[in-house]
């Protein structure tokens, strides 16, 4: 067997399509890939080629993307749309710092501390500001995770979790179902997942809350037994970065806590990290902004410097810092008289879309086609389809009944109720029914 034979077989098939691709056309420049060069690779098949399908196809009910909208239009705060002209010109040309405008750094870190009551008497950083959440995340896997690390995740996840960590990282994923057979939060499973770990010397656990694709947040006390299975492992010695990504934060619908788990898991053990990942994206509802936020749980003022420092090699040697106008205008909405009102608005608009999903689905009326996975937050709700294979039921459901969503997996399709205006969920709860009874 070849050397190329053998490095190819430990290679995802896209990146060894790729790598043959480039090869073919100059082997020169594939001999001037670096070994991450060589594995690095964009999925065509994946959620962001559904989108496009949708894209492409839908001209109704496109429910794939995770962003809001209002009869058509992307959703937004006036207060932000209104004054783009009113800047001063150094708030919106000049470089920003490496760490984010030092004023909206300050303001994020006052917002958390308002809208996370479980935070108060705890030591956390000053959030650093990112482009966007997953570079966030990105910065912490820089950071702190090495090749043949474990990280921890459910089975229901956002994708891109395996690439940034599995594939640019080399660390390896381990999963916990989500639900157990009642389709119940599984907070046990969770438990001896992490208890599994117990002789590694580290491990890294991924919270996603509200879940992305299920758009579930776990209960109060839910929430006490994930925080209190992470202080158990820790206790047995395992160093453990926990790294809530709150992408979503804020949305909470019904039932659940309504703060991240940072809250719970900041300072909560010696030997756990608590790094907060969240931002505007959402929040604000300024998706093409790009301001998220980096926090961790500290136990000093000396380490948030330590920490502050080692984030910034890894800014410089990559974007240098992050855009100035989308920091100057998210500040800008923050600080404004009119932003609590205007939240409030669109949070109206998005409860009576989750309700509105919760009232037709659990009526009973769909059950012989999908098991509905629980969800009380965020922008999105999934389902288990029964008899059908899920990725035929999204191309099918495209292109007989205009609707779009993403398959995950073999079983599961995902739908993002943030596209759909309340008045057309019955119309497309309906199609999504018709068409996976199609196939059945």
């Amino acid at each position: 067997m070849t050397e190329t034979t053998k490095e190819q077989q430990n290679l995802n098939p896209v990146a060894v399509k790729i790598n043959e691709g480039i090869k073919n056309e100059n082997p020169y420049v594939y001999e001037m890939l670096s070994n991450y060069g060589r594995e690095v690779y964009f999925s065509k098949d994946g959620n962001v080629k559904q989108i496009a399908d949708a894209k492409k196809y839908s001209k109704e009910f496109n429910a794939t993307s995770g962003f809001a909208t209002e009869h058509g239009k992307p959703m937004y705060l006036p207060l932000l749309a209104d004054t783009l002209s009113d800047y001063d010109p150094a708030d919106i040309f000049l470089y920003s710092s490496t760490l984010g405008s030092p004023e909206l750094r300050t303001t994020w870190q006052e917002k958390m501390y308002t809208e996370n009551p479980s935070l108060h008497d705890k030591k956390i950083s000053n959030p650093i500001a990112t482009i966007g959440l997953t570079h966030g995340l990105n910065l912490a896997a820089n950071l702190f995770v090495n090749e043949g690390d474990t990280y921890i995740l459910p089975d229901k996840q956002w994708e891109n979790y395996k690439m940034i960590f599995s594939e640019t990282k080399k660390a390896n994923m381990v999963t916990y179902p989500m639900y157990d057979k009642d389709f119940h939060f599984d907070t046990e499973a969770f438990r001896q997942t992490l208890l599994s770990q117990r002789n590694k010397k580290k491990i890294i656990v991924i919270l996603n809350f509200p879940n992305n694709p299920t758009g579930y947040t776990p209960l109060p006390h839910e929430a006490d037994e994930l925080a209190a299975a992470i202080k158990e492992v820790a206790e047995y010695g395992v160093n453990v970065v926990v790294i809530s990504d709150d992408a979503y934060f804020g949305l909470f619908y019904k039932d659940s806590i309504t703060e991240s788990l940072f809250g719970r898991l900041a300072n909560i053990h010696p030997r756990v990290l608590a790094i907060k990942v969240d931002g505007a994206t959402k929040e604000e509802y300024t998706w093409g902004f790009r301001v998220g936020f980096l926090t961790f749980g500290i136990n000093s003022d000396a380490m948030n410097e330590y920490l502050e420092e080692k984030v910034m090699g890894v800014i410089r040697t990559s974007i240098s810092n992050g855009p100035t106008p989308s920091q100057t205008f998210i500040l800008h909405a923050l600080k404004s008289p009119q932003l609590a009102k205007q939240k409030a608005d669109k949070f109206e608009i998005m409860e009576k879309r989750a309700h509105k999903i919760d009232e037709l689905l659990s009526s009973g009326k769909y059950d012989d086609a999908w098991d509905l996975y629980p969800f009380n937050s965020g922008y999105f709700f999934a389902i288990k389809v029964k008899g059908v294979n899920a990725d035929q039921a999204r191309i099918h459901l495209l292109q007989k009944y205009n609707v779009g969503t993403i398959a995950l997996g073999d079983t599961d399709l995902r739908i993002a109720f943030s596209r759909v205006d309340v008045e057309h969920l019955e119309e497309l709860v309906h199609r999504l029914y018709e068409g996976i009874k199609d196939l059945q």
